[in-house]
């Protein structure tokens, strides 16, 4: 008998997006002449910078030739994109990571979930709440939980709540555990932890033999010269910590996948017997084992970021979400909504008026004035009454669904 892995039976009905998805292609279907505007999931709507594309285009062009053909490459990334990142992401800032601790992928969210694979079923793990639900979900599948309550949380997890009280900046829990998911800049509250936040948590982890992961892929969007880009800003962050960051939302690749995890030669983890071994070792080894690497054609993309040309442009796509952001937040504050977020962050994270659920301001925001967000309860129960907009869309619907909003919550 085939048996399958009940874990996955654990799993809330639907992962929050696809359930967006559902709800909203219901309403659709039903009010074909609705203009909706959707600014839920975090995906980018401007086109790719032109260095980038001139970079994929020259790089389609030599596999169109015998002499410049390339087949498989490294499935860590190529030497030229490894280099750059190190260079310009990291060592730029002070932070010393080498090119061979760079993991080119095809996306930080697979990065987050894959690297559980080297990590042992008895983990103690902690997240925040509200959370990306990747980094739940995927600890569920791989059976290192119990059974959801009632609130969504799950059994075997520690739970760190970020709220209002605490500046949506999690404390350190009063137990022990392994392994620790923060994201800073935040999704989906928009809020980034501060350098003195950072340096409790390392100091924490190291105090307890513990492992930081650590999702930067916002960190293009930070604007406070106080706030870290990189976990490695922080003395001692090579011995506990991996971070995770991508291309999508700053070069907006997430049509076009690629991204890449930093795994420090120094980082450590104990085995049964006590013994330590090296983790760059073992990803190294899961990471040539269960995947091909990015095709060249974005590969080399993506190093065009890294130039003068696609650096500026990049500065202006963000600068251009950042605007977003900063029209969705004060124009809701207008509105007298109370707004976190959209500073740091191309995410608004707002307080649902009138003490309504963020499940039932969803449907009232669709229903009545064609708007799609995202119900914070969706990211952990911390997240009830919240209700989180992106600011990845054009200006043109930015403004009319500012509009919408605004006559809706008035």
């Amino acid at each position: 008998m085939a048996r399958i892995n009940d874990s996955y039976l654990k799993l809330k009905a639907g992962y929050l997006f696809p359930e967006i998805a559902r709800r909203v292609r219901t309403f659709a279907e039903a009010h074909p002449n609705a203009a909706i505007i959707r600014l839920g999931i975090g995906d980018v709507t401007e086109p790719l910078p032109p260095a980038i594309v001139e970079a994929m285009q020259r790089a389609v062009g030599e596999m169109s030739r015998r002499e410049s053909f390339r087949g498989y490459g490294p499935e860590q990334g190529y030497d030229f994109l490894r280099e750059a990142i190190a260079e310009h992401d990291f060592r730029a800032r002070g932070c010393d990571i080498s090119a061979d601790e760079v993991f080119v992928s095809d996306g930080s969210k697979c990065d987050t979930g894959n690297i559980l694979d080297i990590f042992g079923i008895e983990n103690r793990v902690a997240v925040q709440d509200p959370v990306y639900p990747v980094y739940v979900d995927t600890n569920v599948m791989a059976g290192r939980t119990g059974a959801a309550t009632p609130e969504g949380r799950y059994a075997g997890l520690v739970y760190l709540p970020c709220t209002e009280a605490n500046q949506f900046s999690p404390a350190l829990p009063d137990e022990p555990v392994d392994l620790i998911y923060l994201c800073s800049p935040n999704n989906p509250t928009g809020t980034a932890l501060t350098k003195s936040a950072l340096q409790g948590w390392v100091d924490y982890a190291r105090r307890n033999d513990a492992i930081i992961l650590f999702d930067a892929a916002y960190e293009a969007y930070i604007t406070d010269a106080e706030i870290p880009h990189s976990i490695y800003e922080i003395p001692g962050a090579r011995d506990v910590a991996i971070e995770f960051r991508s291309f999508s939302k700053n070069a907006g690749f997430t049509g076009t996948r690629c991204a890449y995890t930093i795994v420090p030669k120094t980082l450590t983890g104990a085995a049964a017997d006590g013994g330590r071994h090296n983790i760059h070792a073992l990803w190294t080894r899961r990471h040539t084992t269960k995947f091909n690497g990015v095709s060249y054609p974005v590969q080399a993309g993506a190093a065009a970021a890294y130039s003068p040309e696609g650096r500026q442009q990049i500065r202006e796509l963000v600068r251009f979400y950042l605007e977003n952001a900063s029209l969705l937040r004060s124009g809701l504050e207008r509105a007298g909504i109370q707004v976190f977020g959209g500073v740091n962050a191309p995410y608004i994270w707002l307080k649902t008026p009138g003490g309504q659920s963020s499940w039932d301001f969803f449907d009232a925001l669709l229903t009545q004035a064609h708007l799609v967000g995202t119900p914070g309860s969706g990211f952990g129960s911390c997240g009830e009454g919240y209700f989180r907009l992106s600011a990845f869309n054009s200006r043109q619907n930015i403004e009319e669904a500012l509009a919408r909003l605004t006559k809706f919550v008035g």
